[in-house]
């Protein structure tokens, strides 16, 4: 597996890490990770089984993982994450890529489709919402399973880091949440969220935006995600008519996790598959 390198984007410079041989004729996968409070590294379980016949290419966002920290809050603010990945994908000459935004991440990828539609040719949409986080809370609520793992969260006050609410199968949560073990912590505060300090993931109204780019998309999501129900998918799905919906059966968030090669394989479908872009360029 690539041990990464820093590249220098121009005010900061991003670790990066490329999985797999770059392919002609094939667009590599520029990937967003969540959270944003670590780097991209627990992503790699569902990555490492694409990267057989795909190049993908992960980054920690600025302030994350191994890329520049120590920066001013205002340094962090969501924007810089569209303009590192646009500034990233011209110094390392990939072209137009494949984009891949994982929770948090897909919101930042959403955003960079609307800035940047040329640059895209195919969206994954993995674990993420187009939504709001109040937009949750009706399926939050009154499901009795969430409730049940959040008190047992709630009870060892941060401890578990949400591995029994992030994975369905408990028996994987303390291999997940040694995962979580080896990352750094990053310079992003929940407290400037919280404050109001932070700026929006989202600047466009999302179904909109993704109508007006007219690509294909994968909308991939585990049944049992705890973080943005899959309630939340399928609307998704129904409001964008280049979509597709891809549904890991037994699986919460983190179903790269769960269930990597079920998880790459859609992902590698999706990304084989002849589409808008291709019949449109043959006609």
């Amino acid at each position: 597996m690539d041990d990464g390198e820093l590249v220098d984007v121009g005010d900061v410079t991003l670790f990066v890490r490329q999985l797999g041989e770059r392919r002609p004729g094939k667009p590599s996968l520029l990937v967003f990770h969540g959270g944003p409070d670590v780097g991209h590294s627990y992503l790699l379980p569902g990555f490492e089984p694409l990267a057989r016949d795909h190049h993908v290419v992960l980054f920690d966002f600025r302030g994350c993982g191994r890329s520049s920290r120590g920066l001013p809050e205002e340094a962090l603010q969501p924007e810089y994450v569209v303009e590192d990945a646009h500034r990233l994908i011209d110094v390392l000459g990939l072209g137009q890529v494949d984009l891949l935004g994982f929770s948090t991440g897909g919101r930042a990828a959403m955003q960079f489709v609307a800035e940047h539609p040329g640059q895209v040719r195919r969206l994954v949409l993995a674990s993420t919402s187009a939504y709001t986080a109040a937009d949750n809370e009706p399926y939050l609520q009154h499901w009795e399973e969430y409730q049940r793992r959040q008190r047992a969260e709630d009870a060892q006050h941060g401890a578990l880091r949400n591995s029994t609410v992030f994975v369905w199968d408990l028996d994987l949560a303390p291999a997940y949440l040694n995962l979580l073990e080896g990352l750094d912590e990053g310079d992003w505060s929940w407290e400037a969220y919280v404050a109001g300090r932070m700026h929006p993931w989202l600047t466009v109204d999302p179904e909109e935006a993704l109508r007006a780019w007219g690509k294909p998309i994968l909308i991939l999501h585990g049944d049992k995600d705890m973080g943005f129900p899959v309630q939340l998918a399928r609307r998704l799905h129904a409001a964008l008519p280049t979509s597709e919906l891809a549904t890991i059966d037994d699986a919460a968030h983190m179903c790269h996790f769960e269930k990597p090669e079920v998880w790459s394989q859609r992902i590698r479908t999706f990304l084989n598959a002849t589409g808008l872009e291709e019949r449109s360029a043959a006609g």
